[in-house]
């Protein structure tokens, strides 16, 4: 897939708020697309990406679940800086399991958001956490598929803004 063609799935304005890591992301996943809407997770190499490693996420979308849970997502696998800057240790849980990560919230909206149009997403959150140094949260997700159809994993990459690079 030529470049170009990649900017089928994004807006210029969505692409001008990614970071350089999320961009890098993007172009990762963009490559790995080929012909099809979407790469399946095993099209993603960790030896190819060991830069982003620390900032990814992997997100298995689970569909009836569990009773009252047309849908839900499960932290399959969270990058060491992700997991340093986070509250608590999410891997293995599912976002039902959390309040503050249940349907309506912004996290929840734009998962189901991916899952549903195919399409990566780029979100912009204020960070919430232990560090005081960051100011937001700059997250793309981007949709994996096995079967070329339906998202059955999300590939995120998560990167953390300082409060001195907005002065």
């Amino acid at each position: 897939m030529h470049h170009q063609d990649s900017q089928r799935h994004m807006t210029a304005l969505d692409l001008d708020r990614a970071t350089p890591l999320l961009r890098r992301a993007y172009d990762y996943w963009t490559a790995k697309c080929g012909t099809r809407p979407m790469p399946a997770r095993a099209d993603l190499d960790p030896a190819e990406i060991k830069p982003l490693l620390s900032n990814l996420i992997l997100m298995d979308v689970l569909r009836d679940a569990k009773p009252g849970w047309p849908l839900d997502f499960r932290y399959r696998l969270v990058g060491t800086n992700v997991d340093a800057m986070m509250n608590g240790r999410y891997t293995g849980l599912c976002m039902s399991e959390m309040p503050h990560q249940q349907p309506g919230s912004r996290i929840w909206s734009s998962l189901e958001r991916v899952t549903a149009t195919r399409q990566p997403h780029i979100n912009r959150v204020p960070y919430v956490g232990p560090h005081k140094d960051f100011i937001s949260v700059v997250d793309m997700v981007m949709p994996l598929s096995n079967d070329g159809g339906e998202v059955n994993m999300l590939f995120c990459i998560v990167d953390f803004v300082l409060r001195a690079r907005l002065a």
